[in-house]
């Protein structure tokens, strides 16, 4: 199974950016699509941003042209470059892989925004 470790959020002003990693164990990682999620306070948990191992991504809607998906397959990590970031963008962002039902989730890093 995928191991999941997070890292790289903190409390930034609005406007700001940040830069989130997740390193994975296991071999499985370049063969496998992975996500980023974040879980706001009282909201459910809702996908951020996706890559396939070929690289294609996907967004929200609400980071698109904001957030930014990547993936080095050579060091087992996945990125999410979060710009212009909003007091909205408040949450706990979590990493999974593989982006299927038993996929394995990271531990969450914090990311707060302040106005």
């Amino acid at each position: 199974q995928v191991q999941l470790v997070e890292s790289g959020g903190g409390l930034v002003q609005a406007g700001g950016s940040l830069r989130l990693s997740c390193a994975a164990s296991g071999s499985i990682f370049s063969i496998n699509a992975m996500g980023w999620y974040r879980q706001a306070p009282g909201k459910q948990r809702e996908l951020v941003a996706a890559i396939t191992s070929g690289g294609t991504t996907n967004y929200a809607a609400s980071v698109k042209g904001r957030f930014t998906i990547s993936r080095d397959n050579t060091k087992n990590t996945v990125y999410l470059q979060m710009n212009s970031l909003k007091p909205e963008d408040t949450a706990v962002y979590y990493c999974k892989g593989p982006l299927t039902t038993f996929g394995s989730w990271g531990q969450g890093t914090q990311v707060t925004v302040s106005s």
